[in-house]
């Protein structure tokens, strides 16, 4: 029961939320998108293309191997002429090499399996000096402990047997490092980030949220039966937790191409 890009039940998982104020003034804090050419690798729905347009970036082309994720992308960034999509795969996109000041890999590298194949690729698009920004968890980062904050903790404390799953498809942060190191980036950076996923309100918004598994691919590896056991024992956990603001911590790294 795994998520797949190419259903159309799946396609908007990742284009019904929008960029919180947290990330984007992590990223600002990072690097300046003002004027700057940026390649956003593994787009989704745009919702993050849609803000480095916002941030001042000149020209944001957003590329996704799934066509149908890219009308969504189209659909949401509509009437933004600094904006462009493409339809590609994150180990071959097809574009020219070293035109981009910036490439941007958010929440990508968790659905590759080979990791340097994806990396090369940044390095050939950047320019010389330009800067490459990769976003994802760690297992770490996955794995903390279940919290109203933290919500994703939860899923495996309550089912041990995603935890498995979890770290299978994650990168350790060493890993990401030595491979950027050995294709020649230079400067490179950890950051952590507690981003900001969703401020809900009311408690049923959060329990629609994990029925429809928006945005949470690892709960596609559960069956209705045990996402409504899971969801029940949430109601329970978090009754009295609302308003509840939800955040995600990720591991950002950055790096640059040498000049």
């Amino acid at each position: 029961m795994s998520l797949d890009f190419l259903q159309p039940d799946d396609q908007f998982t990742y284009a019904k939320r929008k960029t919180d104020e947290s990330w984007i003034q992590f990223m600002k804090e990072m690097i300046n998108f003002e004027g700057k050419k940026v390649l956003d690798i593994g787009c989704g729905g745009g919702i993050y293309t849609k803000a480095i347009a916002e941030m001042g970036a000149a020209q944001v082309i957003g590329v996704d191997f799934s066509e149908k994720m890219l009308t969504a992308a189209k659909e949401y960034c509509q009437g933004y002429d600094t904006v462009q999509f493409i339809h590609g795969n994150a180990i071959e996109t097809g574009l020219d090499s070293d035109q981009y000041d910036i490439v941007l890999e958010r929440a990508l590298i968790h659905h590759i399996r080979e990791l340097e194949p994806c990396l090369y690729e940044v390095f050939r698009l950047l320019k010389p000096g330009g800067t490459c920004i990769i976003q994802d968890r760690t297992p770490e980062d996955c794995l903390l402990e279940g919290s109203p904050t933290h919500i994703r903790g939860y899923f495996f404390s309550m089912y041990p047997h995603l935890i498995e799953k979890e770290v299978a498809r994650r990168h350790t942060s060493g890993e990401v490092i030595r491979k950027l190191q050995h294709l020649g980036f230079q400067n490179i950076s950890e950051n952590k980030l507690w981003e900001i996923r969703r401020v809900y309100e009311y408690q049923e918004d959060l329990w629609d949220d994990l029925r429809n598994r928006t945005g949470r691919s690892i709960l596609h590896e559960l069956n209705d039966q045990q996402l409504n056991s899971l969801i029940k024992d949430l109601q329970l956990t978090l009754k009295d937790c609302f308003p509840l603001i939800e955040k995600d911590r990720w591991t950002v790294w950055a790096a640059n191409k040498n000049s």
